[in-house]
């Protein structure tokens, strides 16, 4: 089917689907009708063979899998679709068969590893899509190399400098970080081998993405992260006997190295959400260095690295090949447990896998996709408490969760009916935040309702659902009885009023729209005879035909662009820091653009096109989120036209400084400056220096010569 096909880069295509059908059998290991899938995941998508064609010769299974994915690729194609849509896809896709998930997640983690080949703007939005969804959702599933290399893969586009430092940084490092490895596990090896145990123990590096993440929160360099990596030690043996070895085996590291109690994480008695079972220990090594040991059995250890597809293969019930469905699943969770399964056999977490994903598909739909998505991620990379009903029953919740996210866990009835709550059998409020081990009783009444003040407190994702389905049907509510009493009003007063006429005089009583003039009126909040009155003093005629409301401005503007680049014969605009077309060009504040910048148009709400560098901190929102805005854009061979940008100097203060950096800039390089700013403290000196420039080109030869000035160290394009 691929045979006529190249990839961007030019390579055969084939060479995709074959990458990704390893991925799922190597990386993923799931059955071989995933793998199958795989393979022919992009055939109905970019061939002419048909999913009929596919369920003829490879059965129902294959071809489920493959429409499915090729009905998520439609859905992340559309530039128009919101991201909410986007995630909406995903868990249905989920829902329906959960191997459809995983060739998507084999086919995301090729394209990922491959992104080089493609423009830097496309490489922004298909990482910072990656970063946001695919892997939490990775990380949700279990699937933790997938998930990390995703978080590395991402940081490479969206942070290069930070990645390449980090990566640099590691390298330099690697052998002396083997070295103390050894030294550190060599008396545990010869403690546990003495004791009998079957096992493996290795040092494990940290990825760069949690390195990283670490740097920003503790606002220190990579020479500030003492633990670069962890010690593992997986044992081999199975159930029972696997769990009290685990116990022994931390007894035995503990009287080697000192452990730091606070450190201490017990995940076998309670395991994650995903099934992560471990013991996390910190201990102090004998130069007082801090190091991070889990212990796991061989079990343990390959659900924590493939999660579901783990889950699978351990599954009690071997009976069966085919994943259950979003039907198989009760329609609550009894207890809060999770999905109650109805075949006793399966394996409860999978089960409770498909409930999750149900859950979110059961959510209302938000006016605000954006919302939705942060709901959404809420819940994946929370740290997790675990508090307990009076009848003994354990349920899982993020951290920060407070009574009404435990009472929605348990059931949508008790969340909504939830009148107060007992925490270790004392009266708390319903923002009191629990910690594990807490026992935790509801109190309902049937005449209690959602309160909209919850909002500003609850956390889990399945709380704030149906409280906003709450809050969105009561507002429903009040906008049909509100726009019933204003017609009534406008009948009795003999008003006729079309709907622009309605709109213009809503705007003028500074109504931002007419759904909240019909839920005031609908409250009581608004009386509609003054609107009546308001309408019969202020409707005026009808605007001529040539008028066109104001929230179609920025899709003219649009158009127009569309009809000049026509004219021109090419889909880009020229940019020589003139307005000699009919758009308005508007350069970033946020990026300071010059010529020789790789940038963007982005069609602003005034219709104004500003101009971003691909790199700029806003790019991922602006290409992500507001697709349908951006424009290509290029820059022309025009010399003579002037933009401002800045640079960031630091080195040593010296006497002259000033009038060396001016001479080299202005008299050396015939470069106007704009500003200059100089500040000193302690022999060190900071500097800020506004230019006028024609070109990146100019720019990179100031930040040479400037670097070469005695006692500079440092010069960097200021990025505001």
């Amino acid at each position: 089917a691929h045979r006529d096909d190249r990839r961007a880069s030019g390579e055969l295509y084939i060479t995709h689907p074959l990458e990704v059908a390893v991925i799922a059998a190597r990386d993923i290991r799931f059955d071989d009708v995933t793998v199958a899938a795989a393979l022919l995941h992009d055939t109905v998508e970019d061939t002419d063979l048909s999913i009929d064609l596919i369920r003829e010769e490879f059965g129902d299974d294959i071809a489920s899998i493959t429409d499915g994915v090729t009905k998520i690729g439609h859905v992340f194609d559309s530039r128009a679709m919101g991201r909410a849509e986007n995630v909406r896809k995903l868990m249905l896709s989920m829902a329906s068969d959960i191997r459809v998930i995983l060739v998507k997640f084999a086919d995301r983690l090729h394209n990922m590893r491959t992104l080089g080949g493609l423009p830097q703007r496309k490489q922004i939005r298909i990482a910072t899509e990656t970063s946001d969804l695919y892997a939490p959702l990775a990380h949700r599933f279990g699937l933790h190399e997938v998930k990390t290399e995703f978080e590395d893969l991402s940081l490479k586009y969206l942070e290069p400098e930070a990645f390449k430092t980090i990566a640099k940084g590691l390298n330099a490092k690697k052998k002396q970080r083997e070295k103390f490895v050894e030294r550190f596990i060599e008396p545990i090896r010869r403690e546990l081998t003495e004791s009998g145990f079957d096992f493996d123990i290795y040092g494990r590096p940290k990825s760069i993405h949690s390195i990283w993440r670490k740097m920003k929160r503790q606002d220190v360099d990579l020479d500030g992260i003492y633990d670069l990596f962890a010690i593992r030690v997986i044992l081999n043996s199975e159930g029972k006997k696997g769990k009290e070895d685990c116990w022994r085996a931390y007894s035995v590291l503990t009287d080697l190295y000192a452990p730091i109690p606070e450190r201490f994480r017990d995940f076998i008695s309670v395991p994650k959400s995903n099934g992560y079972q471990s013991l996390h220990t910190t201990v102090l090594g004998s130069d007082g260095r801090a190091v991070e040991i889990q212990i796991r059995t061989a079990e343990m250890h390959e659900i924590a690295e493939r999660g579901v597809a783990a889950h699978w293969k351990y599954k009690e019930n071997t009976g069966t090949d085919k994943p259950p469905s979003s039907k198989t699943i009760a329609p609550e969770a009894s207890g809060g447990k999770g999905a109650v399964p109805l075949d006793a056999g399966r394996d409860a977490r999978l089960d409770a896998m498909y409930a999750w994903a149900r859950d979110l598909l059961e959510s209302p739909r938000s006016d605000d996709a954006g919302e939705f998505v942060r709901d959404f991620q809420l819940q994946l990379y929370d740290e997790e408490i675990h508090v307990f009903t009076p009848g003994g029953d354990l349920v899982t919740l993020p951290q920060e969760a407070t009574p009404v996210d435990f009472a929605f866990q348990i059931h949508s009835e008790v969340g909504f009916h939830c009148i107060g709550a007992k925490v270790n059998g004392k009266m708390v409020p319903l923002s009191h935040t629990l910690t594990s081990g807490d026992q935790v009783e509801i109190l309902t009444s049937k005449k209690q309702s959602p309160n909209p003040d919850w909002m500003g407190f609850v956390v889990t994702q399945k709380a704030r659902s149906r409280i906003r389905q709450w809050i969105n049907e009561k507002r429903r509510k009040a906008v049909d009885h509100g726009r019933t009493l204003l017609e009534k009003k406008m009948r009795r007063a003999g008003v006729e009023a079309d709907k622009q006429q309605l709109e213009r005089v809503t705007s003028k009583l500074r109504f931002p729209s007419t759904q909240q003039l019909y839920y005031e009126i609908g409250s009581g909040l608004y009386d509609p005879s003054d609107f009546v009155e308001q309408l019969r003093q202020r409707v005026t005629p009808e605007p001529s035909p040539e008028a066109s409301p104001a929230r179609l401005e920025v899709e003219q503007y649009a158009e127009t662009f569309k009809e000049v680049a026509r004219e021109r014969g090419k889909p880009s605009l020229i940019i020589d820091g003139e307005a000699h077309t009919d758009m308005a060009v508007e350069y970033a504040t946020c990026c300071t653009p010059i010529p020789g910048d790789e940038v963007f148009g982005y069609i602003s709400k005034t219709g104004a096109i500003n101009i971003h560098r691909n790199s700029c901190k806003n790019a991922p929102h602006l290409l992500l989120e507001r697709a349908e805005r951006v424009i290509d854009v290029e820059w022309s061979r025009q010399k003579d036209v002037h933009f401002v940008s800045a640079l960031r100097i630091v080195g040593e203060d010296r006497v002259g400084l000033v009038s060396d950096l001016t001479t080299v800039i202005s008299k050396n390089l015939k470069t106007n400056i704009r500003s200059i700013t100089i500040a000193g403290e302690d022999g060190m000196f900071e500097g800020i220096v506004g230019l006028y420039v024609s070109d990146l080109g100019q720019l990179r030869r100031i930040m040479k010569r400037v670097g070469r000035l005695d006692g500079v160290y440092g010069v960097y394009r200021l990025e505001e």
